[in-house]
């Protein structure tokens, strides 16, 4: 069953919001703040959690960077609607999606959904998994290092693995299968779904080069002036 942690100090949302998504069929654990969600992933094997920013003590920003040094869990963040630097500081730091409060129930299930498939951990709806299937024939190469589509992560020649969120995967792999070709910020957000907007795919561009280049790959992903951005293979102008 797939564990989801809810770190919020509003008790009664985080009630309503833990019933709803119990009722969902997912096995999910509360926290009333920083400290208490910590404990959950020293206890538990936790697959996704939702971060309130906005909490007494530790906030959800610093608690999210220290999840993302400790798993590889989704996250997803509750953020109020006048705190749009929280967001880019929440993407920047590795989350996986964000919604802002109030938000629906319904809302909040379809981005866990939306965060889970990406990540692996709940089955994809039959054509998008056949159509994997199919894109998973061939690992596509970045330079020294190689996309396995399959298994979602991105592999040094020493069998090593980059550190990708979710996201940062995506977006990786959505240019990688369309090389040379230029593709808008728009057409990145239709293709990566929930959550995917301007600035969160420029965010996770610069993520992207960083690790690439802490690897020795640099130039695959370029960015074309007033346009979008392009897979090179090789790094090739």
């Amino acid at each position: 069953m797939t564990t989801i942690a809810i770190a919020e100090d509003e008790p009664d949302l985080r009630a309503a919001l833990a019933e709803y998504l119990s009722d969902k069929g997912y096995e999910v654990l509360e926290a009333g703040d920083a400290a208490e969600c910590r404990a959950l992933f020293a206890a538990r094997t936790v697959d996704l959690a939702v971060l309130d920013i906005q909490m007494p003590g530790e906030d959800g920003l610093s608690l999210a960077r220290w999840i993302r040094s400790q798993s590889r869990a989704g996250i997803i963040f509750a953020t109020a609607a006048d705190q749009p630097v929280d967001r880019i500081i929440g993407l920047e730091l590795g989350a996986d999606d964000y919604v802002t409060k109030p938000y629906e129930l319904r809302e909040m299930l379809a981005r866990v959904r939306s965060v889970l498939r990406r990540i692996g951990d709940m089955p994809v709806a039959a054509p998008v998994a056949q159509a994997n299937a199919a894109a998973a024939a061939a690992d596509i190469a970045v330079g020294g290092l190689s996309i396995d589509v399959a298994a979602r992560r991105l592999r040094r020649t020493d069998g090593g693995v980059v550190d990708l969120t979710a996201g940062e995967f995506d977006l990786l792999l959505a240019l990688a299968q369309r090389p040379r070709r230029v593709l808008s910020r728009d057409q990145l957000a239709g293709l990566l779904g929930s959550g995917a907007d301007g600035r969160g795919i420029d965010i996770r561009v610069t993520r992207i080069r960083k690790k690439l280049a802490d690897n020795g790959v640099a130039g695959v992903v370029q960015t074309v002036r007033g346009e979008g951005y392009r897979f090179m293979p090789e790094g090739q102008e």
